[in-house]
């Protein structure tokens, strides 16, 4: 369902400290990808996706970018494009999401304990952000990092934004490197250990061409709902 542009999603801060205005300027290429969008369709979002899900959830889940037919036309992430069918199925499967997702905003979809956001929040032509756009948007991903005061899982869903959380807690790649279902700890300012799950990314792509299976995918999430369930916090 298409969305105007003057409306924003329940949650859609902007602007605010930290957050991304609704004509954020600081990709050239984005913006003018972002302004050919908004002629050719007046209807949609087309602006920087917002995160989804409270502040007060211990999982944040990090994907790449939004996709011109999915999130950067309805606002939400993962919302209305191949890959949200897999992730909030597998979300509801496990605990993380309640509700119906039917690919729209208006569908009743509530997210419980998590949250979900994106390494670059406005969508890239081809849906390849340059490495210069993802250094650029990175401060909104660290703040979106430090205002979850329970946080205490990770889920990147692919090697950039695998890449993008290690370098926005300035952790070593090569101690640290990308892999279907790794986990690693992650270090907090305050004391906290993260725990960091890794997954493929759930695009139509790695699906259809067997890189990433429905199994493979819950399996990450079974081990994230036994972490969250089974291990208490560390404290300093």
């Amino acid at each position: 369902m298409a969305r105007s542009v003057a409306s924003k999603p329940a949650g859609y801060d902007w602007p605010d400290s930290g957050k991304p205005g609704r004509d954020c300027p600081r990709c050239p290429r984005l913006v003018a990808y972002r302004q050919e969008c908004r002629a050719a369709h007046p209807d949609w979002f087309n602006a920087p996706v917002p995160s989804f899900g409270p502040l007060s959830a211990q999982l944040l889940i990090v994907g790449l970018a939004p996709g011109v037919m999915g999130a950067n036309r309805t606002g939400r992430p993962f919302t209305g494009d191949f890959a949200g069918d897999l992730l909030y199925e597998t979300l509801s499967r496990y605990g993380f999401a309640n509700g119906k997702f039917d690919a729209r905003l208006d569908d009743g979809l509530v997210l419980s304990d998590c949250r979900i956001t994106n390494a670059v929040r406005c969508v890239p032509p081809e849906n390849k952000p340059l490495p210069i756009e993802i250094a650029t948007c990175r401060p909104f991903l660290q703040e979106t990092i430090a205002e979850m005061t329970r946080l205490r899982a990770i889920v990147a869903l692919g090697a950039i934004a695998h890449a993008s959380v290690l370098t926005a807690f300035a952790a070593r790649k090569s101690v640290h490197p990308f892999k279907h279902a790794g986990k690693y700890d992650l270090p907090f300012a305050d004391g906290r250990n993260i725990a960091f799950f890794s997954s493929y990314h759930c695009s139509r792509y790695n699906t259809n061409t067997g890189v990433l299976t429905t199994e493979m995918f819950r399996n990450v999430f079974a081990k994230v709902r036994d972490f969250l369930d089974n291990q208490l916090p560390k404290r300093k």
